[in-house]
């Protein structure tokens, strides 16, 4: 399956989702890529959109090797495993999550240009990417949203490979691929149209959701 852009997919995975608009969900785009697929999910649900901003923790002179991850709402999952195979120093440790926290904290400002967070505490929450590579990224976002006390997390996406679904399968409630390819390489490569998302293009996609769906907390 091949998409033409980001809208394309997102409109596609939409239609695959309207199902979950009874549970009246969060949808969480992963910045900035899965933001435009998300926007087209929200709408499509009439659900309200925001942006769930995780930053993996990588040991220190192995930074690729990530022993947890951070998110909004000070959440912080740490892989006590790989902690004690890096047997890196605790000060080391705590400074590579100062530094994570500060970008966080300044990717959130800029994004949401000074409204809050969406809770997800009691809510399904759908957390959508524009693909699936590794994983990682998406099961740290799905940890930190249930963390954050999302009562149902559904990752959900255009595509991906089979390898990772299914490890996925363990941090989220459901896992919706729309294309499962066993011959996947890069998730670009099912796209006609895969140009870098901006950030300009993320603020403004939240700012009109907002307007859309009339306020940034619905009531529920």
């Amino acid at each position: 399956m091949i998409f033409t852009d980001r809208t394309d997919a997102g409109r596609r995975l939409g239609e695959a989702l309207r199902p979950l608009a009874d549970e009246k969900p969060v949808v969480l785009g992963l910045p900035r890529g899965g933001v435009p697929v998300a926007f087209e999910v929200a709408r499509a649900l009439h659900a309200p959109l925001d942006v769930i901003i995780v930053r993996k923790l990588g040991v220190p002179y192995h930074r690729e090797l990530a022993f947890g991850a951070i998110g909004e709402g000070d959440v912080r999952v740490v892989h006590e495993a790989i902690v004690r195979m890096s047997r890196a120093d605790e000060e080391d440790l705590a400074e590579v999550e100062r530094t994570e926290r500060e970008e966080l904290a300044r990717k959130a400002r800029r994004f949401r240009q000074g409204r809050s967070r969406i809770p997800a505490e009691g809510h399904t929450v759908i957390i959508v990417d524009d693909g699936i590579a590794t994983g990682a990224t998406a099961q740290a976002a799905c940890r930190v949203a249930r963390a954050q006390g999302a009562t149902r997390v559904v990752l959900a996406v255009p595509v991906a490979p089979p390898d990772a679904i299914a490890a996925l399968r363990e941090d989220a409630d459901e896992v919706v691929a729309l294309s499962t390819p066993s011959d996947f390489a890069a998730v670009g490569e099912w796209y006609q149209d895969f140009s870098q998302t901006a950030d300009e293009e993320v603020v403004e996609l939240l700012s009109r959701s907002t307007g859309e769906t009339g306020e940034a907390h619905p009531g529920r």
